[in-house]
């Protein structure tokens, strides 16, 4: 059986130099609102990424959408069933190709003229693992909801204590690895329980973590934000079963 990469190794070089080429993974579930949007956004970014969009059984015109924004720089795939962000972020990392792999919610609420940002500790070699911070930034963020941001921090800071990390926002959406170390990572989260077991498991295999400060647009649930409480209880076991079982 083929061993995981370790933290620090290197993988292949970067087809451009001093700058890692980069795959943009997007769970997408009923986001025709958004769709066309978060593409051209993305394709403005002048990295030239690999777009692996993971379309988890949406209902609405989304996969139209995709059919007509198809290119050499889109990669679609179906899941059969909606099987939840954590299940399409699988699908989408085990595809990707390029040297970093970066997850792009699809709602808008971040910029992917953060790119640079993100992925700048991973291009000097200093880093592993780089997240973005809605908390540590000077950068125009949305004001929400207090209850929202009050179990963000405490879900940060219990993922924190079993981890031994100083994260400021273990939930954000923006996380970028290197290629070979999440491929060699086994997930089994299905929703958003992805979040603290991805930052578990790197963290006990000594990945050297990063945070950025990045700008968040966030949408209320009437705009169609899919967070729900039962996701905090999800995450919060998640945090003791990988942190201590």
């Amino acid at each position: 059986m083929k061993k995981p990469a370790r933290a620090g190794k290197t993988g292949k070089k970067s087809k451009s130099a001093g700058r890692p080429t980069l795959s943009v993974v997007i769970p997408v579930y009923n986001e025709e609102k958004t769709m066309a949007e978060i593409l051209r956004r993305v394709r403005a970014v002048d990295l030239r990424p690999e777009i692996i969009v993971v379309d988890d059984g949406s209902t609405d015109s989304t996969r139209a959408i995709l059919a007509s924004e198809a290119g050499p720089d889109l990669k679609v795939i179906r899941l059969k069933k909606n099987s939840g962000k954590g299940a399409a972020l699988q699908a989408g990392i085990k595809q990707a190709r390029n040297d970093v792999v970066l997850i792009q919610d699809a709602d808008l609420e971040y910029d992917p003229m953060d790119y640079h940002d993100l992925i700048q500790p991973l291009a000097r070699g200093e880093a592993d693992v780089v997240y973005g911070s809605r908390f540590l930034t000077t950068k125009s963020r949305r004001v929400l909801f207090f209850w929202h941001y009050l179990m963000n921090r405490f879900l940060t800071m219990l993922c924190n204590m079993v981890t031994n990390l100083c994260l400021t926002d273990m939930e954000v959406c923006y996380k970028a690895f290197k290629r070979e170390v999440i491929q060699g990572v086994p997930l089994r989260e299905k929703r958003f329980g992805f979040e603290p077991e991805v930052t578990i498991k790197l963290a006990r295999r000594k990945c050297r973590f990063y945070e950025v400060g990045i700008s968040y647009h966030g949408r209320t649930y009437h705009e169609g934000k899919k967070v729900r409480a039962k996701d905090a209880i999800r995450a919060l076991y998640c945090i003791f079963r990988y942190g201590f079982f």
